[in-house]
């Protein structure tokens, strides 16, 4: 087969049944049938590799990992019913009371709740990094860190982590290195490449695409997938059938989308960066990002998340927000549709406000996901929301 990223993407699916189908059938059953006792006996005593039970696995969930498994260049994964599930479980798996984690500190408001509020409770702590300094994230590590985990771009300030060099950092260290690849997906960056041991997903954002389902994925390197899907497999948070074969249709076109939202993208924070009522515009392929040279050599393209700040202050951000006519208002992302959101009073709300600052949230920025509509009709709605 073709090594091309489209190609896999498409072709990548389910052996045939002997109804000879086109395209990958739906599997919407709890269980499976053997031929006799000793058959059953064989598949969970993993002699066999059978179809048992859809918690376990599932002909759609199978291929839905597979795709995913070779865009990312990793060797297996783990499918879940959300991205939060594929995040709670990958850290569960490999954490222990006592054990150390270091975050950069701008991740998902759900993510730093998990490791503020819930982790503790296990005696797992957490110490926070700025994205850009990595000499920080090396004087962090203790002799109980596990872990070092990241977003790349960050949600929602899109800010860009040195992926090599923090791969070359948890190599030096021997601890794992996993990285949400979230706002990239696979067609734009793969941090394996670059040293990462476990990559994560929402697969409800870009890799759906269309605001229809729910779902997660992991993958990485076999023998620590392999204790993923034990944790995965006795815990529950799986995938169904259905989700997964919507995703894994969705992925079929993924490329096609990803290079419409990037461009789009970028000619909308280019009109951004001439308006005099914005502060600040963030987007990883414009030339005033602070990690423009980094973005340039990991990702192929910036994305379709942009993030500004509105002048003036949360007022502002509320009042353009109100403003707008057809943009749509949610805490989504990676939608055809294009979708703004303000991070301090929704997404990040549960960060205090030095949380928040250290992120780089501020009362007035803006999330901005960028869609598929035709690019002047997207900036035409945020031009005039600007002028109100």
């Amino acid at each position: 087969m073709s090594e091309k990223f489209e190609t896999r993407a498409i072709r990548t699916q389910m052996e045939r049944s002997k109804n000879s189908e086109h395209s990958s059938p739906l599997y919407l059953t709890s269980s499976f049938v053997f031929e006799s006792a000793e058959d059953m006996s064989s598949a969970f005593a993993e002699e066999k590799k059978k179809n048992i039970y859809s918690r376990f696995t599932n002909p759609n969930t199978t291929e839905l990992i597979q795709k995913i498994s070779q865009m990312e260049g990793a060797e297996d994964g783990v499918a879940f019913a959300s991205g939060m599930g594929a995040i709670y479980s990958t850290f569960a798996t490999f954490l222990n009371s006592g054990d150390h984690i270091v975050s950069c500190n701008a991740i998902f408001g759900s993510t730093h709740t998990l490791f503020t509020k819930y982790f503790p409770r296990w005696n797992i702590s957490t110490s926070y990094f700025p994205i850009s300094d990595l000499n920080i994230a090396e004087s962090l590590i203790q002799q109980n860190t596990k872990c070092i985990y990241a977003e790349s771009p960050t949600n929602p300030g899109v800010d860009i982590i040195d992926l090599e060099a923090i791969g070359k950092l948890a190599k030096k260290h021997n601890i794992l290195l996993i990285i949400d690849n979230c706002f990239a997906t696979p067609y734009l960056q793969k941090p394996i490449s670059f040293g990462a041991d476990l990559v994560i997903h929402s697969a409800t954002k870009l890799l759906d695409g269309q605001g229809r389902v729910l779902g997660g994925v992991t993958v990485g390197k076999k023998q620590l997938i392999e204790e993923l899907f034990l944790f995965a497999r006795n815990t529950g948070a799986s995938l169904s059938p259905f989700n997964a074969w919507v995703l894994s249709k969705s992925l079929e076109t993924l490329s096609l989308r990803v290079d419409r939202h990037s461009d789009n993208a970028l000619k909308i924070a280019h009109q951004l960066e001439k308006q005099t009522n914005v502060n600040r515009v963030k987007y990883p392929f414009l030339k005033s990002h602070p990690q423009y040279h980094i973005a340039k050599k990991q990702m192929l393209k910036g994305g379709n998340i942009i993030s500004f700040e509105v002048e003036g202050g949360s007022q502002a951000a509320r009042d353009f927000i109100d403003s707008i006519k057809m943009c749509s208002i949610s805490a989504n992302l990676g939608d055809s549709r294009t979708i703004i959101t303000h991070p301090a009073s929704s997404t990040h709300t549960k960060l205090s406000e030095e949380e928040r600052l250290k992120a780089g949230i501020t009362d007035g920025m803006i999330r901005l996901s960028v869609g598929l509509e035709h690019h002047e009709d997207i900036w035409n709605d945020i031009k005039n929301a600007l002028k109100n």
